[in-house]
């Protein structure tokens, strides 16, 4: 979920060649969080209320300033071998067919994909719905109302699902934002279960995220980032007052892994809010994603604060991070570094229909941590090599950061590029890379010669840049007239044996559409080899 009309902040610049960036450090507050008691899960006999919050998003502009001219991307690397364009697993995923039979006729739009996957099950949640797959794409469990995962009844608001399987822990986590119906109280629900399958029951905590007495609160925790390493979990988020427009700027919650794993009543937390970059408001950067030991817990942002396109990104770092286990605070820092230049994308035209797709804006996508580097990447406005026309596409960055008296004073910046192909758009990327430099990207694809699809392109450790964009699943139509909205987001997460899993949205057969047809999004599950 995002919501419309941030007004952007004055631009805030680093000056070029200066001998060190700027390191800011933030200050935290503690809390704990409880383990909601089980309840019995039931519909409301008039089916659920439909309440959506007020909060805002910034809108895409689609160009950048004067002083910067649109990014021009290089051709892409041609495969090495026929083996570059093979999935291992090849499937659909949960659909709004789904959505709209576990929400008694409700259709929601855009799935906003989590996924998760490990020891032969696949777990994909979605806005509203789930389904538990095998890794060959039988549906083994499903579909369910989201709201059944985190012990809510279905007529409150959820939205935003992501999940993740730490195999360290042989744990499942998932988090999403919750309304009460009433529209007084926003919540962060973190389901938790310690087991190798995600088939049983789970635990659930609650962060109330109400803040009374902030601006514009009652609020909510928008768009729940999730990252964790072998300390914690990590969300952040960006603040809304429900009732709108108000955005009180972008939070992060620190949560003890041990406590959540082992199921304990009480679980401490820490809060840091009102992140700001150069004294600018900023939306919410990305936590990493690990499966190994990194000396911090990395997050990455983008800083396009006008609008108008930029060259920076944020790095920041949580350092101390074994003190949450004792109800002490860790310590949050950031730095500015430069980077390649991004913009929001542009509309993104499709096949068959005169109505675009909702392309987005270029706040950073997905983080990860693997092989001492961090990765993220995002939408941007791109020409592609060969092409004489602005299309969507995705930058990536990999940062190799620097610590030193316990916070982040520096990062280097070891790889970054585009992602983008001639003639079509590519929106919505997620990445996940392997510790010796392998990466895969999932995406959306369309253009007016095709329908809403999925794909996917691969990077090769030795190699500079992302090769050809491969076509993993093609749309079964346009997108559904009635629909405005697409994304907000894709999810990436390793696999067995050095492979990737990656799910993106696109238009999948009538079969897996709303019976009525006002919705028709589906998602694609991938698996690809990494190296």
């Amino acid at each position: 979920m995002i919501a419309a009309g941030l007004a952007p902040a004055a631009a805030a610049h680093v000056t070029r060649g200066s001998a060190a960036p700027v390191v800011t450090r933030y200050t935290g507050t503690r809390g704990v969080t409880h383990l909601v008691p089980r309840t019995a899960r039931h519909a409301p006999a008039s089916g659920p209320a439909q309440m959506f919050p007020k909060g805002a998003r910034r809108l895409p502009s689609s160009h950048f300033s004067k002083l910067e001219a649109v990014p021009v991307a290089r051709a892409a690397t041609a495969s090495r071998s026929a083996a570059a364009t093979t999935t291992l697993s090849n499937f659909n995923g949960t659909s709004s067919r789904d959505s709209e039979f576990t929400n008694y006729g409700l259709e929601f739009e855009p799935p906003d994909q989590g996924l998760c996957e490990a020891n032969g099950f696949v777990l994909e949640p979605v806005n509203s719905a789930y389904r538990i797959f095998r890794t060959n794409g039988r549906s083994i469990r499903g579909p369910f109302n989201i709201n059944d995962l985190y012990n809510v009844g279905g007529k409150e608001f959820t939205s935003d699902p992501r999940c993740w399987y730490d195999p360290a822990t042989t744990t499942w986590f998932s988090t999403i934002v919750f309304l009460n119906d009433t529209g007084t109280q926003g919540v962060l629900l973190i389901a938790v279960r310690h087991a190798k399958d995600p088939l049983g029951l789970w635990n659930e905590y609650a962060i109330d995220t109400t803040n009374p007495g902030g601006r514009g609160c009652p609020c909510f925790s928008d768009q729940p980032r999730i990252g964790i390493d072998q300390q914690n979990l990590y969300v952040t988020a960006d603040e809304f007052s429900i009732q709108g427009p108000q955005f009180n700027g972008a939070e992060l919650f620190v949560i003890d892994k041990a406590g959540l794993v082992a199921g304990n009543p009480t679980v401490m937390f820490a809060r840091f809010a009102d992140l700001t970059v150069h004294g600018q408001n900023t939306l919410a950067p990305q936590p990493a994603l690990s499966t190994a030991r990194p000396p911090a817990e990395f997050m990455l942002g983008s800083l396009d604060l006008t609008n108008q396109g930029d060259n920076r990104i944020t790095v920041w770092a949580i350092t101390h991070r074994a003190a949450m286990a004792s109800g002490r605070l860790p310590t949050l820092s950031s730095i500015v570094i430069n980077s390649e230049a991004y913009a929001n994308p542009p509309p993104v035209p499709q096949k068959g229909s005169p109505s675009t797709l909702n392309q987005g804006d270029d706040r950073m996508q997905q983080t990860a941590f693997a092989g001492n580097s961090v990765w993220g990447e995002l939408g941007t406005a791109v020409t592609p090599a060969g092409d004489s026309a602005v299309r969507a596409g995705a930058a990536w960055f990999q940062v190799k950061p620097r610590l030193a008296g316990g916070a982040v004073v520096g990062a280097r910046m070891v790889r970054q590029g585009y992602v983008s192909a001639r003639g079509r758009y590519l929106i919505y990327p997620s990445l996940w890379p392997d510790a010796a430099g392998n990466a895969a990207m999932g995406l959306s694809e369309s253009s007016s010669a095709m329908f809403p699809s999925t794909a996917y392109a691969k990077l090769g450790a030795g190699a500079s840049n992302f090769g050809q964009v491969f076509i993993s699943a093609t749309g079964f139509g346009p997108y559904s007239k009635n629909s405005g909205r697409w994304g907000d987001y894709s999810f990436a997460v390793p696999g067995a044996g050095d492979t990737a899993w990656l799910a993106n949205e696109y238009i999948p057969p009538k079969s897996s559409q709303t019976t009525d047809g006002a919705q028709n999004w589906g998602t694609r599950v991938v698996q690809v080899p990494l190296g």
